[in-house]
């Protein structure tokens, strides 16, 4: 498994220079693209019903980024097969869009990364197809408030490894694993780049140190079981045991001294 958790990777997908907020125009250019890929993303939550297929989701979404003048990073960086990643139920991370249809009952991963302007932002969200079960939705809550609870440790001075602890303290007191093979990440000038992997546990063996500017993804993925996610044969889609469901949310933010500016809102 790659560092930054894609099955495709090699150097030339992350630069030498990771991204780090120096200038108002920066940030502008980063905020700009952070709201679409949010916007994006939300708009293709709320078109999801029965009966459409992944392909047509993804179809949407592209449209809507190109749109904005945005191109769809996972393509970009890695020839991933779509705009977006579509990921149902044990699937976890990085689905292919393809002829499988949304049901009623699903819950659904979209992840939706783009650049523009020469700068990267990733977002991702789960959703459940109506009509819900109350363990679906009590993990979808769970994982927004580690999200939150994550990104509020954010601050100039502050240990990286504080990310994973706010993470698996919040899962582990609701009953839920952590998807150990997959994490936040460093994003800006590229998809994926340093400060490299971040876990969504606590690991005392990581010493970096947010610095003033860095960016990075923060994105929790809580289970109600399973600790690995494993390639289906495809090549991209990362899946756990069926039955086993897995939530995962995520916002691209800039580290600065008075906490976290949120560019995905």
């Amino acid at each position: 498994m790659a560092s930054f958790a894609w099955p495709v990777y090699s150097p030339r997908h992350v630069k030498e220079m990771p991204m780090t907020i120096d200038t108002q125009e920066q940030l502008d250019r980063l905020m700009k693209v952070g709201a679409v890929v949010a916007t994006v993303c939300r708009m293709m939550g709320s078109r999801l019903e029965p009966g459409m297929t992944t392909k047509e989701l993804d179809d949407l979404g592209r449209a809507a980024l190109e749109k904005e003048g945005c191109r769809p990073a996972p393509a970009l960086m890695y020839d991933f097969p779509g705009a977006t990643c579509i990921s149902i139920n044990h699937a976890v991370a990085h689905g292919i869009p393809d002829d499988t249809r949304i049901q009623p009952g699903d819950m659904v991963n979209i992840d939706v990364s783009a650049e523009r302007d020469g700068v990267f932002a990733d977002t991702g969200a789960s959703f459940i197809v109506p009509p819900s079960r109350p363990e679906q939705e009590h993990l979808c809550q769970t994982t927004r408030k580690a999200l939150n609870r994550a990104v509020q440790t954010v601050r100039t001075g502050q240990k990286l490894n504080a990310i994973g602890r706010a993470i698996e303290q919040t899962a582990s007191r609701h009953g839920y694993s952590v998807i150990r093979n997959l994490g936040s990440h460093g994003v800006g000038n590229s998809l994926h780049e340093e400060p490299g992997f971040i876990p969504g546990f606590y690991d005392p063996r990581d010493r970096r140190v947010m610095q003033e500017g860095m960016v990075f993804t923060i994105e929790p993925f809580l289970s109600t079981g399973a600790e690995y996610a494993d390639d289906n044969g495809d090549g991209w889609t990362l899946v756990t045991e069926p039955g086993i469901l897995t939530a995962q949310y995520e916002h691209t933010l800039v580290v600065t001294k008075r906490g976290p500016i949120v560019v995905t809102r």
